[in-house]
């Protein structure tokens, strides 16, 4: 209807033009008029609506997330027999997971040179940039603790059909095969043969020349970059567990070209070590670890090779070994 008027006043306006317009003098007042008319003729325009930008994807939980999420099936306990607790003079606690189902002589050393007291005068005397944090008898005169191996085997490596593992879905640059045993750990290997890698926080057994293969008593914990060249050279024996910036915010050393500390007085004593089993029920920490036979494990996995946006916009679909650290945390029993 709207559209019928304005059509009629425009038809209007022109008549008037055409009738007033008997000579050339009148040209302006006819394209006046005219623009009038179809200014008049012209629908009113609606303006279009901008489109709702689409709502943004709900970003993929992290790993970590996905850890703290996975529920309590997902977990299993680390025995207590398992967990060697290191107090230092100055109050600071390191908690370290023996790995007894792979070194087991050196395990065994380690539990009874704990349980003799052999470390309560020992210190961290070796501090590398970017390498080790060493620690034991700094002298290297004291006797053995009572018991003893004094020369285990190379626990080193061991045949591939020794231990079922999940496998990593992802390529490591040291190894052909790797995964995760049932228990926790992660493991390397060829298809042949099978070891575990010097990852950060993995503890291993210092030893001079082969073939010496140390007894125990003297260890290091991996503060820096992995040193892989190190995998089936030196038996590892457990990894830390909690504590970790105790050894690894030390002051560096500078002797020898290894991080030894050149001053007796800049070495870290050891009050004690303890088997976590010797401590009293009450007192004694518990720890478990995500099972790496869990979907959640796996999930765990994908979300440490491929970090997911807003930050992360190029995933890597790779990862190192010692870059999928199996989940541990403190346990209630």
């Amino acid at each position: 209807m709207l559209g019928k008027e304005a059509s009629r006043s425009g038809q209007g306006a022109l008549s008037q033009a055409l009738l007033a317009c008997h000579d050339g003098a009148m040209i302006k007042t006819l394209a006046t008029a005219l623009f009038a008319a179809a200014l008049q003729a012209a629908p009113a325009s609606v303006p279009t609506p901008a489109p709702s930008p689409a709502p943004s994807p709900a970003p993929a939980p992290s790993a970590a997330q996905i850890a703290d999420a996975a529920p309590a099936r997902a977990w299993a306990a680390i025995a207590d027999d398992d967990v060697m607790l290191i107090d230092f003079a100055d109050g600071k606690r390191v908690a370290i997971w023996l790995a007894s189902g792979f070194a087991p002589v050196h395990v065994a050393n380690m539990r009874k040179i704990a349980r003799a007291g052999w470390w309560s005068d020992a210190s961290v005397y070796r501090v590398q940039d970017n390498y080790v944090t060493q620690w034991g008898d700094p002298t290297e005169t004291k006797a053995p603790a009572p018991g003893i191996e004094l020369t285990p085997p190379a626990e080193y490596e061991w045949p591939a059909s020794a231990h079922a593992i999940t496998p990593n879905p992802f390529a490591d640059a040291y190894a052909s095969v790797t995964g995760f045993s049932a228990d926790g750990w992660p493991v390397a290997g060829n298809g042949q043969q099978q070891w575990l890698p010097h990852c950060y926080g993995m503890v291993g057994v210092a030893r001079n020349l082969a073939p010496d293969t140390g007894t125990g008593g003297d260890l290091y914990t991996v503060i820096g970059h992995a040193p892989r060249h190190l995998d089936r050279n030196i038996a590892v024996v457990g990894r830390v567990i909690e504590g970790m910036a105790a050894m690894s915010a030390l002051p560096r050393g500078t002797g020898g070209g290894l991080g030894l500390y050149e001053r007796p007085e800049m070495r870290v004593p050891i009050a004690r070590v303890t088997i976590a089993s010797d401590v009293p029920a009450g007192l004694r920490p518990h720890f478990e670890y995500l099972t790496p036979s869990s979907p959640e494990f796996a999930r765990y996995l994908t979300a440490r090779a491929n970090r997911t946006p807003p930050f992360f916009t190029v995933p890597s679909n790779a990862v190192d070994l010692c870059n999928l650290p199996v989940p541990v945390r403190t346990a209630k029993r």
